[in-house]
C-alpha cells in the first residue's frame, strides 16, 4: 500500500513508499483510509523540527487524524462491522492499568503510544485500530470532516476543560493556525464577550477567515503591539483567559503581559525553545498556567455531536483536500498560511 513515511531524522526525511499493508488481529480492526488530517506536527515531523520529546520510532507512517471505513473485523471485537464510518482517536496504545488510565485520563498515560510518532498513522491507505479509539461519524458529517475531529478536540480540551471560558469573558487566543482559530470557535460556544486572535505577517488569510468565523479582534503581532490592544479592552486589567497556541517559548512572556490578575493562560502550544525570561508575573498576578494536552473519550464525542448540529465552522477552515500523492502541497500550504488545515485522501 501507499504510506506517507518519516524515515530519518534530517531536514526532509519523509517520502511516499509502497510498504505492505498491515493486517487485523484479535481484538483490533482495519479501518480503510478515507481522510486525514495533516497537522502541524506532521509539518515539523518533516522538517525534523519536532520537540525531543516528539522523537518518533522511525521508519514510521504518518498521521493522526484519520477518518475511514472498517474494511476488516480482528476475533473478539464485538459492536463493529465491516462498513462502519469511524473516526479514530490518537492514543494507539495504553497501558490500562496505571492509575491515569484507570481513572479515564489515558490521554497522559506514561505508556501511551501515539499513532504518527510510536505507532505506524493514517497517512497510508490502511490503519489498524483498537475499538476504544474508534468513534462512529454522525449520519450528516463527511468523513473529511471528521477527519479534523482530533484538531477540534484539542481546542475543545484547552478551551472548555482546561481554560474554562466564562460568558463575557475576554479571551485572547496567540496563534492563528488550526488549533488557534479552532480555539477562537470553542471560546465563542462557550460564551466569550471579546475574542482577540493574535497571528503573524504570514498570517493574513487566516486572520482574515478568524474574523468571518466570529473573532472580534485580529492582530499582526509583527506590526501592532498586541498588549496594547488588550489593554484597551473592558476594565483595561487585561484578559480572562490567554490561550498559547503558538508552539514558541517567546509567546507565554507574552500572554503573562496581557493577562489579568487572577487570569489563566492555557498553553496547548508547545516547542523545542528554553523560555529565557522570568515567571515572576504568574505570582504576582496570580494568574493560573494550564498545560493541555491531547483529549478523551468524552472529548471526542462532544465535538461529533457539535459537529453533528452544524455548530461548528468546518468550511472555512478546510482549505483544501489533497490527494495523497499531493502530501507536498498539502503540507506547504499549511506551513504557508494559505490553508488553516490541509486533508488528504488515502484512497
Amino acid at each position: 500500500m501507499k504510506a506517507l513515511v518519516k524515515y530519518g531524522f534530517r531536514d526532509g526525511d519523509v517520502e511516499l513508499r509502497d510498504v505492505p499493508a498491515p493486517s487485523v488481529g484479535p481484538g483490533t480492526v482495519l479501518v480503510a483510509v478515507s481522510a486525514v488530517g495533516v497537522c502541524g506536527s506532521d509539518i515539523h515531523m518533516w522538517h525534523n523540527t519536532q520537540s525531543a520529546s516528539s522523537k518518533a520510532n522511525l521508519p514510521v507512517v504518518l498521521g493522526h487524524e484519520t477518518a475511514g471505513v472498517i474494511a476488516a473485523v480482528g476475533e473478539g471485537v464485538t459492536g463493529w462491522e465491516v462498513g462502519d464510518r469511524v473516526v479514530c482517536e490518537t492514543a494507539a496504545s495504553i497501558c490500562g492499568v496505571c492509575a491515569l488510565c484507570r481513572t479515564g485520563r489515558y490521554n497522559l498515560c506514561p505508556q501511551r503510544q501515539g499513532y504518527g510518532l510510536r505507532r505506524d498513522g493514517g497517512m497510508a491507505e490502511f490503519l489498524v485500530a483498537e475499538p476504544r479509539v474508534l468513534h462512529r461519524v454522525p449520519e450528516g458529517v463527511t468523513l473529511d470532516q471528521a477527519a479534523m475531529t482530533e484538531p477540534f478536540a484539542v481546542a475543545y480540551n484547552a478551551v472548555v476543560e482546561r481554560g474554562t471560558v466564562h460568558p463575557g469573558d475576554v479571551v485572547v487566543i496567540q496563534g492563528a493556525g488550526a488549533i488557534g482559530v479552532l480555539a477562537m470557535q470553542m471560546a465563542r460556544l462557550n460564551g466569550a464577550g471579546t475574542v482577540v486572535v493574535l497571528g503573524t505577517s504570514i498570517d493574513g488569510h487566516r486572520l482574515a477567515k478568524a474574523r468571518e468565523m466570529g473573532a472580534d479582534h485580529t492582530v499582526d503581532v509583527t506590526a501592532t503591539d498586541p498588549t496594547e490592544v488588550v489593554a484597551a479592552l473592558g476594565d483595561g486589567l487585561g484578559a480572562d483567559v490567554v490561550v498559547d497556541a503558538t508552539g514558541v517559548s517567546a509567546a507565554l512572556q507574552q500572554g503573562m503581559e496581557m493577562v489579568r490578575p487572577q487570569g489563566s493562560i492555557v498553553k496547548v502550544g508547545w516547542g523545542p525553545q528554553p523560555l529565557g525570561f522570568s515567571l515572576d508575573p504568574l505570582v504576582k498576578k496570580a494568574v493560573t498556567l494550564y498545560g493541555s494536552y491531547s483529549h478523551t473519550w468524552n472529548t471526542w464525542e462532544r465535538v461529533l455531536g457539535l459537529f453533528a448540529q452544524g455548530r461548528l465552522d468546518t468550511a472555512n477552515v478546510l482549505g483544501g483536500i489533497y490527494p495523497l500523492a499531493d502530501w507536498e502541497t498539502a503540507f506547504r500550504t499549511m506551513a504557508e498560511g494559505e490553508n488553516i488545515k490541509s486533508v488528504m485522501r488515502a484512497s
